[in-house]
């Protein structure tokens, strides 16, 4: 893991959202943890442009990027053309002075550029040559991506960087490999870089790509028409050359006699990070929360506490963000929130739901039945799927998530929003169904 100066490391904050009243007995704490970043490379949510940078401006990064190049790629002919095109766009949006590699997946991998084990840097010139060897590219073979991960691994490890950083595309199934050797890959790439992961078409298992991004910290799409790829890789490769730092991890310390019941991310996605925990000392523990460039991100901290008497008040979490190094030590990003728990006979205070707890209890319930009720749905318990997908409207008209509500409106018939009342269509497009479920994480965000 990479050293960082506080020249180039975005200022980092953090506020806490809670109500820290509780009525005696109960012993369950929520709070919304809201991380922002600024200084970094992106302004708003507007990409810095990357021509705007130097040569050896910005943080040193590497990029690998994976194609899927089995043989399902030719069909229809225009897809692999597409890839192509994309990939090239994509090397174009490169930051000068950045290492990166393109990598042909079938069912084994192989480096396309610029080969023998290492790394290009990003010039006109090497650009130029990228494309070219773009050309070469053909489908034919099967898939095993977990072969694709393993070789970016291996080429981006090579790099002395800050931030590295793959892009996958597939079109098909995992089909040529086991689903455990999958894990054991991702397992050994958690934490060495991050992955965006992109499904082009309709032949892919939503599942699998999703699990990927979620397993690298990256976000996961449909590019349901080839033609799209190029506009969809342009853009993940400017938020990629966006980003400033890598490796932030939040960090939790509780005091004696507290359990950690869950975190979460749950903006802009829902993440769940509690299994990700690794331990930092006496009642603490660090969640990895990827690559950082200028943007905020919210997360839901549960943690229950020893129940006290009226009056009495305690910490019931320290929130923190710090870069663990290999080392052993860790780079104090110098944000700091508390969690706090008071217990009162106050009833109007202690039943009252804080507004940005509430807004994401729902929106992670949200994707939760959207997921069930598609399961179902393919399952062909018609009832159960009808049940699920109607709380899903209702949850995602009362939040104001419209993108999801379109989504849900075209896999079924919404009868009446607030009541969930909908009825399931009898024919729904397969990118309309792929769709809502890979996105199905997305939230949007409180009004604060």
């Amino acid at each position: 893991m990479a050293n960082f100066s506080k020249s180039n490391v975005p200022q980092f904050s953090v506020d806490v959202y809670q109500n820290e009243y509780l009525p005696e007995g109960a012993g369950e704490v929520n709070a919304i943890v809201t991380v922002t970043a600024t200084g970094g490379g992106t302004i708003g949510s507007a990409v810095a442009a990357p021509h705007l940078y130097s040569p050896g401006e910005g943080p040193s990064a590497a990029v690998v990027l994976m194609v899927d190049c089995s043989g399902s790629m030719d069909y229809p002919p225009t897809k692999m053309r597409n890839a192509r095109d994309a990939t090239a766009a994509a090397i174009d949006a490169l930051r000068d002075g950045v290492r990166f590699a393109v990598v042909g997946g079938t069912h084994v991998a192989r480096e396309v550029y610029p080969g023998g084990g290492g790394l290009a840097v990003a010039d006109a010139g090497t650009r130029d040559q990228a494309k070219q060897a773009l050309r070469k590219l053909n489908a034919g073979g099967g898939t095993a991506i977990g072969t694709w991960l393993r070789l970016a691994d291996r080429l981006l490890a090579s790099a002395d960087v800050a931030i590295r950083h793959g892009i996958l595309l597939t079109d098909g199934r995992n089909e040529h490999e086991s689903p455990e050797d999958l894990k054991a890959a991702l397992d050994a790439c958690a934490g060495r870089f991050t992955c965006d992961a992109r499904g082009v078409g309709t032949d892919w298992e939503v599942k699998e790509v999703t699990g990927i991004a979620s397993a690298l910290l990256g976000t996961a799409d449909i590019v349901a028409d080839p033609a799209g790829l190029a506009a969809d890789f342009t853009q993940m490769m400017e938020a990629a050359m966006g980003k400033e730092v890598a490796d932030v991890s939040l960090r939790l310390w509780t005091p004696v006699g507290t359990t950690v019941r869950f975190v979460k991310q749950v903006a802009p996605t829902v993440e769940e990070l509690t299994g990700r925990r690794t331990e930092a000392g006496p009642r603490a523990g660090d969640y990895p929360l990827g690559s950082w460039g200028d943007e905020s991100r919210d997360y839901h901290v549960c943690v229950e506490v020893p129940p006290a008497g009226l009056g009495q008040e305690m910490l019931a979490a320290r929130v923190s963000l710090v870069i663990p190094q290999s080392d052993g030590t860790v780079q104090n990003l110098g944000a700091q929130g508390l969690v706090r728990a008071v217990w009162t006979d106050d009833m109007a205070a202690s039943t009252s739901i804080n507004p940005q707890v509430a807004h994401y209890t729902g929106q992670a319930e949200l994707a939760e039945v959207i997921q069930e009720g598609l399961d179902l749905r393919k399952a062909g318990d018609i009832d159960g799927a009808t049940a699920k997908l109607g709380r899903a409207v209702q949850l995602a008209s009362a939040s104001g998530n419209a993108d999801t509500a379109k989504l849900l409106a075209k896999v079924v018939d919404v009868v009446d929003a607030a009541t969930g009342t909908v009825r399931l269509k009898a024919k729904v497009e397969e990118a309309d169904e792929m769709t809502l479920e890979t996105r199905s994480t997305k939230t949007v965000r409180v009004k604060k």
